[in-house]
């Protein structure tokens, strides 16, 4: 047997593989890098978070990353050189992480590498119905094996698109696994900078879980941000409270079509775009709002479109907890408008669940890794999403 296939075996055969995942999300704020000891698989996964840092992408790669990101016009090369570039830093960061938390590459199983999302385009955005949906995730995976030493597994999105699912959102995979509770309904809502939920009935019957994409989360935030304040994210809302909503805009910016497509439903940062709220303002006649009204109405419009998600899949009279996680957990003024809105559901951070919010979409991806090597495909019934594993293997050699 080839002895990359017998080390593959060897760690399937663990009681405790060390995993590592990897995140870096549509926010472009960094690479979330976590260190899981993970026990079982499927409904018995068992997950310690040994380690976790988020190493900040310097304002050099944000700036490469963004001459490709989300864009239809590009240049091919840049793509090009990009996917083994970015490995390349990956590698080198993951190597840093691990000397720093005092851990031998030779102790990591896998690495479960989500890439970098550049390009997102479901059948729901593009409408060109002789194309198929279609997502597009660098960061070449061969790149970060033979670099670091590790086994790794990336490109998690293109089997669940080839399987009939639309790439994203995949943290149903590993929120079933990890945080479904018997007795308790919750909801598992990340704030990306595109916003998902998944549901996970108290019964644990996998056929009434389903997930998808609300709409924008922090991706508006922290554009504007960007442009009116030369910041990376508006810290605390500090700048939207010093503005006022604008209704006329407002309703509007949640004028779009998306928001009345079917669940499961996905989109990304190629709609809910500087455009797109270029083009709201200019049909409302408020290019002039100043820049504090326009960061609360952008913040009420994330709150409001995961809001509006949220009530028409949630039974009047019946208990939720919901677990907030991802950096629009970090924002008073949003999380507080959806507390307003929703005032009957508890609020809870996935810390109180032992893995802390700003690490949980990496924690997902080692166990989606995880789900590849040693466990079983989980049948979601009609909610969607496909009874799948997923990832890429690359061998160190």
């Amino acid at each position: 047997m080839n002895r990359n296939l017998q080390q593959l075996f060897t760690i399937a055969q663990k009681p405790v593989r060390r995993i590592i995942g990897l995140m870096s999300g549509t926010s472009l704020d960094g690479l979330d890098v976590a260190l899981c000891a993970i026990t079982g698989s499927g409904m018995d996964t068992r997950v310690t978070l040994e380690h976790f840092d988020t190493v900040p992408y310097p304002v050099a790669v944000k700036d490469e990353i963004r001459k490709v990101f989300a864009k239809d016009m590009i240049s091919f090369q840049q793509l090009c050189l990009l996917n083994p570039w970015l490995a390349g830093l990956h590698a080198q960061w993951i190597l840093e992480c691990l000397k720093k938390w005092n851990v031998a590459a030779r102790e990591v199983d896998l690495i479960a590498s989500h890439g970098q999302t550049v390009y997102h385009s479901p059948k729901i955005l593009h409408r060109l119905p002789e194309f198929p949906n279609a997502t597009l995730q660098i960061v070449d995976g061969d790149h970060i094996a033979v670099k670091t030493g590790i086994i790794a597994l990336s490109d998690f999105r293109q089997k669940h698109i080839a399987a009939g699912g639309e790439g994203a959102p995949l943290a149903l995979y590993g929120d079933y696994c990890l945080f479904s509770e018997k007795g308790e309904d919750r909801v598992m809502l990340n704030m990306g900078g595109i916003a998902n939920f998944t549901y996970l009935p108290g019964d644990l019957n996998p056929g009434g879980v389903f997930v998808t994409d609300t709409g924008p989360g922090n991706t508006l935030l922290d554009t504007f941000a960007r442009e009116y304040f030369q910041v990376e994210y508006d810290k605390d809302a500090s700048f939207a409270r010093q503005g006022t909503v604008n209704e006329s805009l407002l309703t509007t910016l949640k004028a779009n079509p998306f928001f009345k497509e079917p669940f499961p439903r996905t989109t990304g940062p190629e709609l809910f775009s500087k455009a797109y709220v270029r083009a709201a303002q200019d049909s409302t006649n408020t290019t002039a709002l100043s820049s504090y009204d326009m960061m609360a109405t952008l913040t009420r419009f994330s709150a409001d479109t995961i809001t509006d998600a949220l009530k028409s899949i949630l039974q009047e009279g019946k208990d939720y907890a919901v677990y907030v996680s991802g950096g629009g957990a970090h924002n008073p003024l949003l999380t507080g408008w959806i507390r307003e809105s929703l005032p009957r559901l508890k609020m809870h951070t996935t810390g109180e669940l032992g893995i802390a919010g700003d690490a949980k979409e990496a924690v997902l991806f080692a166990i989606l890794a995880n789900e590849a090597i040693c466990g079983e495909c989980i049948n979601f019934g009609k909610s969607g999403m496909p009874a799948i594993t997923m990832g890429k293997l690359s061998f160190p050699a």
